[in-house]
């Protein structure tokens, strides 16, 4: 029986109205877009569907193509109105201002999510030097608070999500009246599990947001997982109580993800070798199969971001659509019905989701495949429009603020760009030729093909008559016996092997064309959301993708098998290790290339406008008939992807200074741009206390988003005024991403901190500059006049205050200080040299041990500024210094209250760019 003709092949269907819930979900996107932005009485939205609704049903009688269009716009206005009433069906937070004073309160709770126990480098205040501790992340659901007050003890019954940092050192003290702070002590750390009820007294704080443009609104995060405040406890004072307070089903899907990670982590050997991996590659596998990521350590992780491959490490859209492939794939071999093969994917799709314990993204992402392959059942489609915007739509109507989250838009996205770009450009590329190695030896089957098509297949017939004679007549024939007819099976095996190769270079091209489209297509939501252009994403996606493949299915099935026993697992575990090697050697070598990535700034609304109107004729021009309007569709994609990639023009005020306080919490950061555009930053920031974190860092989260919001893409200097990491730890991120020209150090003890990042400048390629008193230079058209440390000064072991570099900015006649954070003993120095400054950064964010009254008097400033934490643990600003600077009437700044705070000077006055 000849095979059929599939007509779809070479036509691809370019009739919109061939789409109609794909447009309905666009339609409701914008809708909600439009309602967010655009707050109008809700009278007005009702008003507009109403009439909108009753014209597309006035339309229905003869004009179909009319209707549709209102249908869209009701759909618009539909969504404007959801987005509204969910907004105000919003409950507000809970009061937790009695709790949230500073003082330590007791919390009883139970424990909600537990995450694992890890190791963790942290590095010493004073020294710098890098030291262990144990950490764990839990979340709790308090069950009553007490507050400790002179009458007595109130216990507060409140149930509220709590994520609380539980560790195994002491956290650090701070005295103005002793400036030395306390070491760390080490204490045994206890792991907690999902369902205990524990009690423990800490100093609860509201989340709040680093108040620059381009910050993520972490509070925000906080609140949709349920957790209204923050807490950290030392582990041995954590009380455990007795009960349990959870579900069942809860505490055995944490016990089955805690004995999975186990079991993977036992996979690693002391000494791995080509068929074994080393316990940084587990902790790979367990981030791609399971999605914690808190085993793997930076330098990794940099890796894969650098290459465009980080989405695999984070239990992606991509991995759930891999396991859901392989579990069909499995169904449909069993013979299984297209019915029970959908039923079966999505059931063990959605139970994995729900394993991995990832929140509301992961579960979205199952719950769209869900819809996805359901929608599927009725478009037949592979990657059918239909079924995406079905799957779209039912999510955006439960909740129109999905829309906003950066996962779905790259879920979401990545199967449009599948559905209406990469499938009509297979049709018109590799699909009729793939199809024309159906059925071979069939020469009827020429028949029902296009011309090409069938010329194809008799090149095809050639070659492999040749491959024939040249493989068995030559030295096959004599191996056999003669009964053996030589002719017939070399020509079925030379056709197997021709065919073959013809499916596998298909295959290879249609990875490269999917990899690279998709890469291009996403390339404005990667700039928006990561600031990355990952150059080499398509090598390196190309190999990890199919890499990843594998290993998904092959490191579920080690891991199951290794709980019947080890024997039967250590055959998958070594094809696992092997495909491990592979991905994180393709990774650790394409990452550690120079030009691996750009770093891009927040592109402007022109340049979003025209990449997204890009797209848009991307997705229509690939599905025309004339092939070399769906080829300018695809150079459309490239063209825009460049544009993202040119450097952007800063957006600063011409012609005048500007000095930045940027919102670091409890630490330093200072941008100054000169009148003619000149960039300096002066610290970056970083952890108190040197806590280290894989998942967080301020020069990469807090100072970078700032700077590229503004359009920065390069610094022309940082500058460091000591060694302290609340003003060193952030500078290591900002060298690499802004590539500064030249970086100003004063005279610092050589700790590891320090020597890190002189080691990072120096492979930036970044000249060191030592400045000193009294060392006066120019720097655009600033003056700078350094008023400390002396030359002379010779630092301790240890960073101190006092190491800081002092550094007066005058421009005309205005002028500023930035005084680090010295100490009165050095403060009292530079009150005898320094001018009259503007604009004072007070020092030591507002401690008492500095800014005197010595100071002020010699300075006389008209502003304040004070870089300084919420709620800061060492209870800074001082009251004193706030009386200080309120006698001496320097009108006061806080990056704790007002966020980011800048000044700008045009030679003859001082303006706060508040006014």
């Amino acid at each position: 029986m000849e095979p059929e003709a599939n007509p779809e092949i070479s036509q691809p269907d370019q009739r919109p109205s061939e789409h109609p819930l794909f447009l309905t979900a666009v339609a409701f996107s914008m809708g909600t877009t439009w309602g967010t932005y655009a707050i109008s009485p809700m009278s007005w939205w009702v008003a507009a569907f109403c009439l909108l609704a009753a014209y597309g049903i006035y339309c229905c009688r003869a004009r179909i193509g009319v209707a549709l269009y209102v249908a869209l716009a009701a759909m618009a206005v539909l969504g404007a109105i959801q987005v509204q009433l969910e907004q105000s069906a919003t409950g507000s937070t809970p009061d937790l201002s009695r709790f949230t004073t500073g003082d330590q309160v007791t919390i009883i709770g139970h424990i909600t999510r537990s995450g694992l126990m890890r190791e963790q480098e942290s590095l010493a205040f004073r020294t710098g030097n890098p030291q262990q501790e144990q950490r764990q992340t839990i979340d709790i659901e308090t069950e009553k608070i007490v507050i400790s007050q002179e009458s007595g003890d109130e216990s507060v019954p409140m149930e509220i999500g709590i994520r609380v940092n539980v560790h195994s050192q002491e956290e650090l003290a701070s005295s103005d009246d002793e400036p030395g702070r306390a070491a760390k002590t080490d204490v045994a750390a206890a792991e907690f599990a999902y369902g205990e009820r524990i009690q423990f007294a800490a100093k609860l704080r509201e989340p709040r947001n680093y108040g620059n443009p381009g910050s993520m609104d972490f509070r925000g995060y906080l609140q949709a997982n349920g957790i209204a405040a923050l807490a950290s406890v030392r582990a041995d004072r954590v009380q455990k109580l007795p009960g349990f307070s959870g579900t069942r089903f809860g505490y055995s899907r944490s016990w089955m993800r805690r004995s999975i990670v186990n079991h993977m982590l036992g996979f690693a050997e002391a000494k791995p070798g080509w068929a074994s991996m080393s316990r940084e590659e587990a902790a790979v596998l367990v981030a791609m199969i399971i999605g914690e990521q808190s085993l793997i350590q930076r330098d990794t992780r940099t890796d894969f971001q650098r290459t465009g491959t980080y989405h695999i490490l984070v239990v992606s859209g991509m991995n759930v659509g891999i396991l859901a492939f392989v579990i069909f794939w499995l169904a449909k071999r069993l013979r299984a019905s297209e019915v029970i093969a959908t039923l079966v994917t999505i059931g063990l799709s959605l139970f994995y989701a729900y394993m991995t314990d990832l929140g509301s993204p992961i579960v979205r992402a199952a719950v769209m495949l869900s819809l996805y392959l359901a929608a599927r059942l009725l478009y037949r489609d592979k990657f059918s429009l239909n079924s995406i915007g079905t799957a779209a739509l039912i999510m955006l109507l439960a909740s129109p603020k999905t829309l906003f989250e950066a996962s779905f838009q790259l879920t979401f996205l990545s199967v449009v760009v599948l559905g209406g770009i990469v499938q009509p450009l297979f049709e018109r590329t590799t699909a009729p030729y793939q199809e024309a190695t159906t059925a071979i030896g069939s020469i009827g089957y020429d028949a029902m093909l296009a011309p090409k098509l069938a010329q194809f297949r008799l090149d095809l017939r050639m070659i492999g008559a040749r491959m024939s004679k040249l493989l068995w007549a030559g030295w096959m024939t004599p191996m056999m016996p003669q009964s053996f007819d030589a002719q017939v099976w070399g020509y079925r095996i030379a056709m197997w092997m021709v065919v073959a190769a013809v499916r596998a270079a298909v295959a290879v091209f249609n990875l490269m064309m999917v990899t690279t489209i998709i890469q291009v297509a996403l390339a404005l939501p990667m700039v928006i959301y990561f600031h990355r252009m990952a150059l080499l994403g398509l090598p390196s996606n190309t190999v990890v993708v199919p890499l990843t493949s594998v290993l998904m299915p092959v490191g579920i099935l080690a891991t199951l098998l290794s709980y019947v026993s080890q024997s039967l697992a250590a055959l998958p575990v070594a094809l696992t290790a092997v495909v491990l090697h592979g991905i994180t050697g393709t990774v650790r070598h394409l990452g550690g290339v120079r030009f691996a990535e750009v770093r891009v700034a927040m592109p402007t609304f022109a340049v979003f406008l025209i990449a997204a109107a890009t797209f848009g004729f991307a997705m229509i021009a690939a599905r025309s008939k004339k092939g070399w309007v769906a080829g300018l569709s695809v150079a459309g994609l490239f063209a825009a992807a460049l544009l993202l990639v040119f450097p952007s023009t800063p957006r600063v005020r011409a012609n005048v200074a500007e000095v930045t306080a940027i919102d670091v919490g409890q630490g330093d950061s200072i941008l100054v741009i000169s009148p003619d555009g000149h960039t300096l930053l002066v610290d970056g920031g970083g952890p108190v206390g040197g806590a280290h974190s894989d998942s967080f860092d301020i020069g990469e989260d807090v100072v970078s988003p700032y700077l590229w919001s503004r359009g920065i893409t390069r610094l022309d200097a940082v500058a460091l005024t000591h060694a302290h990491s609340d003003h060193l730890g952030g500078l290591h991120s900002v060298v690499a991403n802004f590539k500064p020209r030249e970086l100003w150090v004063g005279k610092n003890p050589e700790t590891a901190a320090y020597r890190s990042l002189l080691r990072q400048a120096a492979i930036e390629g970044v000249s060191v500059i030592q400045r000193s008193a009294p060392d006066k230079f120019t720097f655009g058209r600033l003056q700078f006049e350094v008023l400390a440390p002396a030359a002379d000064y010779v630092p301790g072991a240890q960073a101190k205050n006092d190491d800081s570099v002092v550094m007066e900015i005058a421009y005309g006649k205005n002028s500023a200080l930035l005084a680090g954070d010295v100490e009165k003993r050095i403060e009292t120095r530079i009150a005898a040299a320094a001018h009259h400054a503007d604009l004072l950064k007070v020092a030591h964010h507002g401690s008492a041990t500095s800014t005197t009254p010595e100071l002020l008097n010699a300075v006389h400033p008209q502003f304040a500024v004070i870089s300084v934490g919420y709620q800061s643990i060492y209870g800074h600003p001082k009251a004193v210094i706030l009386s200080r600077l309120m006698a001496a009437r320097a009108r006061t700044f806080r990056t704790d209250m007002q966020g980011v705070v800048t000044f700008y000077m045009d030679g003859e006055k001082v303006v706060p760019a508040s006014e």
